[in-house]
């Protein structure tokens, strides 16, 4: 059985109200039937506070305690059509064009929201990329072309890791990540949180990759000029284009390095998904990461973040 809508019709039908929206939220968290915590019961009562009391011993779970909803104001129907819009945007959508679909009152309000869904994009535990990687650092954001090499001035040093498939004829999943600088630490990290160990690792000249072999990786090692001259490092070069292209397009070359991450997170998001025909299974896994990522409120957002982070 299908367990999402396919169409904005079917999301009006599927979620007419606050108590259709909680009962998918509790299908979502306890796939196999709810069970107490307390007592073990399968069987509880579903309350306005979007909360289920144990039928047997009374004890309250709530559906949305722990979750990207957690202690939100927003109705659980106004959060069910902001992922649907964001998921079925194929180029993403601003701050202030979510308000005006959504018909939110405050800029502010809309723009927390929409950080919130960035953070569910990432899913835990998601697969490490594998097999050919390509690898390499962009620079993003800055008015002025800057210094040349990796230490622009007034821009952010972005690294960027792309799956090659089919004999280089099929890009794969991309990892992105914003980074303080290009040091052997900084890529080491990178690598062992995006790059599955024994993958075939194409790089440039960059001495940051030196230990890559010491961590497990098979290291393929392309000066500079051959790059120019061969495009070897093509897929990351095809993914960093697009990332600059979106950037102007959607949110008109204007990147908060603070918040860099989250765009980051967004774009990964979208690629990956680029060949899904179906926007309700978009906004189906979704719906799924939203239920087990931590609580992001909004001090967290304005918190100011490591470029590693």
């Amino acid at each position: 059985m299908q367990d999402y809508p396919c169409t904005l019709q079917e999301l009006v039908e599927w979620f007419p109200s606050e108590e259709a929206c909680s009962k998918y939220l509790s299908k979502l968290r306890w796939p196999e039937g709810y069970h107490c915590s307390k007592c073990g019961s399968k069987k509880a009562w579903l309350t306005r506070r979007n909360r289920n009391d144990c039928a047997k011993c009374g004890y309250p779970q709530s559906i949305t305690a722990g979750t990207i909803f957690h202690r939100s104001h927003l109705p659980l129907q106004v959060w069910f059509h902001a992922i649907w819009w964001v998921t079925s945007q194929k180029s993403g959508v601003s701050a202030l064009g979510l308000q005006r679909a959504l018909g939110l009152g405050s800029y502010k309000t809309s723009w927390s929201l929409l950080h919130k869904l960035r953070h569910v994009m990432v899913r835990p535990g998601r697969d490490l990329l594998r097999g050919n990687v390509e690898v390499d650092e962009i620079f993003v954001g800055g008015k002025s072309p800057g210094k040349l090499g990796r230490s622009s001035e007034g821009k952010d040093l972005v690294v960027v890791a792309a799956e090659v498939r089919e004999k280089g004829k099929r890009m794969g999943r991309i990892r992105m990540q914003h980074i303080e600088d290009a040091s052997a630490k900084t890529l080491g990290t990178f690598m062992f949180q995006n790059v599955q160990t024994g993958s075939i690792v194409t790089t440039d000249g960059w001495r940051g990759y030196n230990g890559l072999k010491g961590r497990g990786y098979r290291h393929k090692r392309v000066p500079g000029s051959e790059v120019g001259d061969q495009a070897l490092l093509s897929h990351v070069h095809r993914v960093s284009a697009l990332l600059k292209r979106w950037f102007l397009g959607t949110h008109h070359g204007k990147t908060d390095s603070r918040y860099l991450n989250e765009y980051l997170n967004e774009f990964v998001f979208r690629f990956n998904r680029r060949t899904s025909r179906s926007r309700g299974l978009l906004f189906y896994r979704m719906m799924q990461n939203a239920v087990v990522v931590n609580p992001y409120g909004y001090q967290q957002i304005r918190k100011p973040k490591p470029a590693n982070h």
